[in-house]
């Protein structure tokens, strides 16, 4: 133990006598222009060291440098500046005076990527033929010759081309890269925050990158990503979520593939791919599938508007929205106005979407944007047991945005779909729909005041709950007439009709109903209403014929049930009226039996003198 011992204090002794000579004989202010020159001839890019180099020897043998910049040749800025670089380099090489780098770390580092630090061709340079490829040279690959190269600390600022478009800051960068030389692929981990229009993204991924066609192309195998998005116009918890992909990018033509997608966002999973062509007007293809797609997860609870602050609190689709800050004079852009940015082809799919507590299954989207418009040539889905399609155009090629839809919807459940958009109507039934609507804006409270169209509905087993048109009718004239009996077989609070039909008109906030025809076992309807939306009040004028039902004087309730009695129904939807003339009906009624009887005597007695006075009156 003791020979062990001894043995390692001589070889630690002889190490550190070692390192320390080599530090004495060799200064690695000897490679400082070396560095420079080999930074130079295999990228282009000028390497500036300012302060002395110096040695650091645990836990790895380094040299580390002052503030360094490194710049494209005609750049007006350096692409990357950090306060210090530290070289990790092999200690075999150093003997016969060779620098072998094996890692290359820095820390606090700032790339800036913007037309300011792009490269530059020097004036009067000769240009090559747009789209043609560069030629190919083996130096470019220069990022092959790094073993390892780590970033800590750093921060990374983007900017595309256009110097008007805001820039893209990628915070606390931590980039761990190594190479594999012989197989031409780097293993990267990386982690960073992006903050952005008020929202931050953090994120992680471990990834396999293929770069021996660089800088024409790679591409990288991400397997493991991991997300997290929060702040304005988002959910309180954030979005969140993790997944896979394969990335491809090419420079001529430039364009970025995505495929083999597997993403989860929340408690939605999406697989499928993309492909973005880059130019002057960028072209995107996406082909989606959504397993499930929660929306009232991803972008919280829907606008309610001037809804009452009861049907606000009772809203329980979705989860708070946090604001985004507003700027005095900030001219606001619309939503669609970057419709013009790009051509686009979406395929989606999906098997499930939540949306405002509504469960759509079986749902397909194919859309394509050109020139400003969007035009959705499909957008299909069920509820329960019904379809909907709503196929329309979304135009911005004028200062406002023209939005027009088809929908045909046919045997859908309204009960939950006026439960989703905060209508406080008791009312069920499967309703079919077929018409044309337009707007300028896709939201719900911009649908209530602001939107116009016309169509046609139907309804079958419809019920309004908490109305019986029936019992008003017969409780009305057995309170009036003695002869009429309430009837024991009214035992519902509701009206129920087997089918229903009407024209409707929609014309800012005002939805007009016409020709409207209704029956049911014991009643028929016909009759027009007028609802505002906004207000959320009714005034609807029925004529209503009750075929069963009826109790007493026979010969009466055999008048009244082949009598249309009109029956007005207003007010607030939360509170409506009604309005019902028993005594002018009764009249009417007691007026025809009269003019009946008056008609029969005359024509018992033709030969009376006074035959002629009471056709002359009863012709008045």
């Amino acid at each position: 133990m003791r020979r062990f011992l001894t043995t390692l204090m001589i070889l630690l002794v002889v190490i550190v006598a070692g390192l320390s000579a080599l530090v004495l004989l060799v200064n690695p202010n000897d490679f400082r222009a070396y560095m420079v020159h080999q930074v130079e001839e295999r990228s282009g890019y000028q390497l500036s060291l300012n302060g002395p180099l110096r040695w650091h020897v645990w836990p790895q043998l380094s040299i580390l440098s002052g503030r360094i910049s490194l710049k494209a040749p005609g750049a007006s800025a350096p692409v990357v500046t950090a306060d210090n670089m530290r070289l990790d380099v092999g200690l075999l090489p150093l003997l016969s005076h060779q620098l072998d780098v094996r890692q290359i770390m820095l820390k606090g580092a700032v790339i800036q990527v913007t037309p300011d630090t792009a490269a530059r061709a020097p004036q009067g340079a000769p240009v090559a033929p747009q789209g043609q490829p560069e030629s190919a040279d083996s130096s470019q690959n220069w990022v092959l010759s790094l073993a390892k190269l780590k970033l800590a600390d750093s921060l990374l600022v983007f900017q595309p081309q256009d110097k008007n478009s805001s820039p893209v800051t990628v915070r606390d960068l931590q980039l761990d890269m190594s190479v594999d030389k012989a197989l031409r692929t780097a293993s990267v981990s990386l982690s960073s925050r992006i903050n952005r229009d008020q929202r931050d993204l953090s994120v992680s991924l471990e990834s396999t990158v293929d770069v021996q066609n660089l800088p024409h192309s790679f591409s990288a195998s991400i397997t493991q990503l991991n997300y997290q998005l929060s702040g304005a116009d988002l959910p309180a918890k954030g979005v969140s979520g993790e997944g896979s992909l394969h990335l491809g990018w090419q420079r001529f033509p430039e364009q970025v593939a995505v495929s083999a997608l597997k993403l989860t966002a929340n408690s939605s999973q999406v697989d499928g791919g993309l492909t973005l062509k880059m130019g002057k007007k960028p072209d995107i293809r996406t082909q989606l599938h959504f397993a499930r797609l929660n929306l009232d997860e991803l972008i919280g609870a829907p606008d309610t508007g001037d809804a009452p602050a009861a049907q606000q609190n009772s809203n329980t689709a979705g989860q708070a929205v946090l604001p985004r800050p507003v700027i005095a004079g900030d001219v606001v852009d619309g939503p669609f106005t970057s419709l013009w940015s790009f051509d686009a082809n979406f395929r989606l799919s999906a098997d499930s979407v939540l949306w405002r507590g509504l469960d759509f299954t079986d749902v397909a989207a194919e859309m394509e944007n050109q020139h400003g418009v969007l035009a959705v040539n499909q957008l299909t889905g069920k509820l329960g047991q019904g379809t909907l399609s709503l196929p329309g155009t979304v135009d911005v090629r004028k200062n406002v945005a023209n939005l027009t839809f088809n929908p045909v919807i046919n045997n859908v459940e309204i009960g939950p779909i006026l439960s989703a958009f905060d209508y406080p109507i008791a009312l069920e039934g499967a309703i079919s729909l077929h018409g044309r609507f337009s707007g300028h804006q896709l939201d719900a409270e911009a649908f209530r005041r602001n939107w116009q169209g016309e169509g046609s509905l139907s309804m079958t087993h419809s019920r309004l709950l908490g109305m019986n048109f029936q019992r008003l009718v017969t409780e009305a004239f057995a309170r009036s007439d003695s002869r009429i009996q309430s009837s024991d077989s009214v035992n519902s609070d509701d009206t129920t009709l087997a089918d229903f039909r009407a024209d409707l008109v929609l014309d800012s906030g005002t939805l007009d109903l016409s020709n409207i025809q209704g029956s049911s076992a014991v009643m028929s309807i016909t009759g027009d209403s007028s609802m505002d939306l906004v207000k959320e009040a009714s005034d609807a004028n029925f004529m209503i014929r009750i075929t069963g039902g009826w109790k007493g004087d026979s010969k009466l309730t055999q008048t009244l049930s082949q009598t249309a009695i009109p029956l007005r129904i207003y007010g607030p939807w939360q509170s409506m009226n009604y309005s019902l003339d028993v005594n002018q009906v009764l009249r009417n009624q007691l007026q025809n039996e009269a003019r009946d009887r008056l008609k029969a005597w005359a024509e018992r007695n033709k030969e009376s003198s006074k035959t002629q006075e009471l056709k002359k009156l009863l012709n008045k």
